[in-house]
């Protein structure tokens, strides 16, 4: 599974996050993650270049569940006050967890709090 930040790099024209999107064959990406790239988008275009792109590229985005709702909310109680876990990076980290998928991020900080969670390093230089 993408985070958010591996995605933009990709978007932006970065070599390194090419080719870790082209290594993997089962591209997943969390709603989440979807709807910040949303959110940061400028324009209607950005939006449509974001949709093509996650089509173009294979991407499953994986919608939530209760389950990861509930987990997600039992990380923020855990880790919120802690270890300043946000609410979009524990609903990731918790859709992540629930798919038992590892999370490909440059944020490595944002998530080493949070037990169980498979991790994999991004370096964008």
């Amino acid at each position: 599974m993408f985070d958010t930040d591996v995605l933009i790099w990709f978007l932006r024209g970065n070599i390194r996050a090419a080719r870790l999107i082209e290594r993997e064959t089962d591209r997943t990406v969390s709603i989440v993650s979807v709807m910040e790239l949303y959110q940061g988008a400028r324009s209607q275009d950005e939006i449509r270049t974001i949709r093509r792109f996650l089509h173009e590229n294979s991407f499953r985005v994986i919608p939530l569940s209760e389950a990861m709702s509930h987990l997600a909310l039992t990380l923020v109680e855990d880790h919120a006050l802690k270890d300043g876990l946000q609410m979009a990076d524990a609903l990731i980290a918790a859709t992540a967890r629930h798919t038992a998928t590892t999370l490909a991020t440059g944020n490595i900080r944002h998530f080493r709090s949070v037990p169980t969670l498979r991790l994999k390093t991004f370096r964008a230089n």
